[in-house]
């Protein structure tokens, strides 16, 4: 199916559920027979996996170009992510909840693709950093990536966070600026300055 269908398909799922949303629901949606849709996906798992790769392949692609948009490294990790607050966010909804609850193979397999192809960007940052001057050398950067990657995914389901004492945007500058100031060099910490969070 085409790009278009697949965007449709996702905002249905965002909006219904992951459960929720049927296959009859989505044939009648686009005025087509089960049987049609059916010959395109033989079950809404797998439906659902094309729809998840369809939305992280859009939010990487995103990120990639930012990537080569913004050449100062730090000033990169800087930038606003919409892409990636949003994604953050969406880790609370009704969608995310029911693939956690009904189809928790299918949210593994998709985080542990996130995370993937997220740190795959960040480690491309973190060669860039050290190319500049602004990252030290001395860590694995892939580990570090990962690390960073879980604090930002995690606001909605740590235990350890009490988010009616911490908003979203104060955590996610925190778990920034921790990242950042673990991976800079003393340069690198002089490039943080104009951002005021040293």
């Amino acid at each position: 199916m085409d790009k278009s269908f697949l965007e449709k398909v996702a905002e249905l799922f965002i909006e219904n559920g992951a459960k929720t949303l049927t296959m009859d629901d989505i044939a009648r949606e686009f005025g087509m027979s089960k049987k049609t849709l059916y010959q395109k996906y033989t079950t809404k798992e797998a439906l659902l996996e094309d729809v998840l790769e369809y939305k992280l392949t859009e939010v990487i692609e995103k990120l990639n170009k930012m990537d080569k948009q913004i050449e100062n490294a730090v000033d990169r990790m800087y930038c606003r992510d919409e892409e990636i607050e949003k994604a953050s966010r969406s880790n609370n909804s009704v969608l995310i909840r029911q693939l956690l609850k009904y189809y928790p193979a299918i949210f593994n397999k998709h985080m542990m693709n996130f995370s993937e192809r997220f740190t795959e960007v960040l480690v491309h940052n973190i060669e860039r950093g050290r190319e500049q001057g602004y990252y030290r050398t001395d860590f694995d950067a892939a580990l570090y990536a990962s690390i960073y990657f879980q604090m930002v995914m995690s606001y909605d389901s740590s235990p350890f966070l009490d988010t009616s004492k911490t908003d979203r945007a104060e955590y996610s500058n925190v778990a920034l600026n921790f990242y950042m100031n673990a991976i800079t060099t003393e340069l690198g910490k002089q490039q943080l300055i104009k951002y005021n969070h040293i």
